[in-house]
């Protein structure tokens, strides 16, 4: 049993994946997790494919040096207006997703239900190459590979929504009930 870096209140109502020292850039896994987390399942899984047909983007928040600005990442409803098609990041990312779903149904839990809850990425170490420069140099060329963990939890039942125009008080009337004595004898 691998450790996690969560653990989860009800083990038996969350599924999780992970994967370590995947050949993918760590940036672009940790924008991605950063996106998924907190979206149901489906919607997910719906995004990253449109994601790998260029049909969506995934909006850049943290590592934005260098990035172009694109008019898809406004659509997204995310800070700021970098975007990319991490194409290779979302294929692992949406198979690890995959795997996650597939651990849940074995435990029984509901598809429609389920929400990503924990989804985090660290850095692997780098694998190290070499490349060879001008005037008899030779320069680092280092590959960040990713470790991503995806936690599945299945949500509770919507909860109702409450009345559909709330009482309205007054300022005066909220001081009234502010400043009510308690027990006078």
């Amino acid at each position: 049993m691998t450790r996690y870096s969560v653990e989860n209140d009800e083990p038996e109502k969350c599924s999780k994946s992970r994967g370590s020292h995947l050949r993918v850039h760590y940036k672009h896994c940790l924008e991605i997790a950063k996106f998924t987390k907190g979206l149901k399942v489906n919607a997910a899984i719906k995004h990253l494919d449109n994601v790998l047909q260029f049909k969506a983007i995934i909006p850049f928040v943290k590592y934005t040096g260098g990035i172009g600005r694109k008019g898809m990442a406004k659509q997204v409803n995310a800070p700021g207006d970098k975007g990319r098609w991490p194409v290779k990041a979302v294929a692992v990312y949406r198979d690890l997703l995959l795997n996650a779903m597939a651990n849940a149904e074995t435990k029984g839990l509901d598809q429609e239900l389920l929400v990503i809850t924990h989804a985090q990425c660290n850095r692997a170490p780098p694998g190290r190459r070499r490349t060879y420069r001008a005037h008899g140099r030779i320069g680092k060329y280092a590959s960040q590979p990713a470790h991503i963990e995806i936690i599945l939890t299945e949500s509770a039942d919507a909860v109702e929504k409450g009345p559909a125009d709330p009482v309205k008080i007054s300022r005066k009337m909220a001081a009234k009930r502010r400043f009510v004595k308690v027990g006078a004898a």
